[in-house]
């Protein structure tokens, strides 16, 4: 199979850094072009950015010249499949461009996550939101040659919406309650200063709870024709960043439509495998796993699960209050983040949402709601 050119809008930052780590060898990609700031273009990556990951900068991306970050003027032929690190300011003023351009941009941003013809995915949890796509204003807008905008969540929703579709599914969500314990690394670089949380929590993050609150309702929605219509069910939210590298810890308590038992509970989080067999590069295995120990999750020791893509989930209990609670956690950069947006290109890719770019809507084969749905689930 010929591996596909990719491009990365805001390569420097923590989030470009880690679609470059995941992306360097991945058998699907190979990374074509890269994009940052006015001030960056024109050097090397290395000469740029500051590499704060684990793993070595690949040497052939040290190497490579940052692009202006805007569609045309490219020294190097654009790539029609985009990958954006931005900031929400930035993206809603660059991600249009892109897409107009035919390409597909498929985003980290919160600037179109809650766009009513923009598919907000999970692939494990809504991969027929992709439908969407079909009569996307982007494509419209330029004579059927647009490109378009898919986008993944809130790195705090996304471990969260894991653990909550298999629930939702099987007994239906009437109520929930969560608190998120966020990773200093959700911030970015140089992110929250020393002084600020070292030995502290900071009750607060920006955007951060009604982020939350709205992305559930969304992605466990149901597609309606070329609507989502959102969760029937409250959802409430406390956001707090603490001293932790990586991970965020979500505590959880939820009311269920139907009685269920701590047994269903957790055989529903174990059954729980929309994406088996098809055999996606970034997929794990197991997208919910469950920990028995009276002590996990734990960051430190969890957040690495199915190489970071994995949500684990721990203390189920009952709740006096509601009907159970648990806590979840996952890796914000990687599932929370650059995975996540790399599992919905792989997605696309597997539909054929990644063929036609640039041609004419009217000559792409569109299937209806259904079909895509049975692709995405069965393919």
């Amino acid at each position: 199979m010929e591996r596909r050119r990719v491009g990365i809008l805001g390569a420097t930052g923590m989030v470009g850094q880690r679609f470059i780590q995941l992306l360097s060898n991945h058998p699907w990609f190979e990374i074509a072009w890269l994009a940052a700031s006015d001030r960056s273009a024109g050097k090397t990556y290395a000469e740029a950015c500051k590499w704060k990951l684990e793993t070595p900068l690949p040497k052939r991306i040290a190497a490579m010249t940052l692009q202006p970050n805007v569609p045309e003027g490219s020294a190097i032929e654009l790539p029609k499949i985009i990958f954006a690190a931005l900031d929400a300011d930035i993206a809603r003023e660059l991600e249009p461009k892109f897409a107009a351009a035919g390409c597909a941009v498929i985003s980290n941003s919160s600037a179109f996550r809650m766009t009513a013809d923009v598919p907000l995915v999970v692939p494990e949890v809504n991969s027929d939101h992709l439908a969407l796509l079909e009569t996307q204003s982007w494509r419209k807008d330029h004579g059927g040659r647009g490109g378009y905008i898919v986008t993944n969540p809130n790195c705090s929703a996304i471990g969260l919406v894991l653990a909550l579709k298999p629930l939702e599914e099987k007994f239906g969500i009437e109520s929930l309650f969560v608190s998120t314990m966020q990773a200093v690394s959700g911030a970015g670089y140089p992110g929250v200063a020393s002084l600020d949380i070292l030995g502290n929590v900071v009750p607060f993050i920006k955007n951060e709870e009604e982020k939350l609150q709205e992305e559930v309702g969304k992605l466990l929605g149901e597609r309606k024709g070329a609507k989502i219509e959102l969760l029937d069910a409250k959802v409430s939210a406390h956001c707090n960043r603490v001293a932790v590298e990586d991970g965020h810890t979500e505590c959880v308590s939820i009311k269920l439509k139907k009685k269920a038992t701590r047994e269903e509970i957790i055989a529903a989080w174990s059954e729980f495998l929309p994406l088996q067999g098809q055999h996606l590069p970034t997929a794990p295995e197991q997208p919910v796993e469950y920990d028995e120990g009276v002590d996990r999750p734990q960051p430190r020791l969890d957040r690495m699960r199915g190489h970071g893509m994995t949500a684990t989930v721990g203390r189920l209990r009952e709740c006096t209050l509601l009907d159970w609670k648990f806590v979840v956690l996952s890796h914000n950069t990687i599932r929370g983040a650059a995975g996540a947006a790399v599992l919905n290109a792989e997605v696309l890719a597997l539909l054929g949402k990644l063929d036609k770019l640039g041609v004419p809507l009217q000559a792409v084969s569109a299937k209806d709601g259904d079909q895509l749905k049975a692709a995405a689930v069965t393919a």
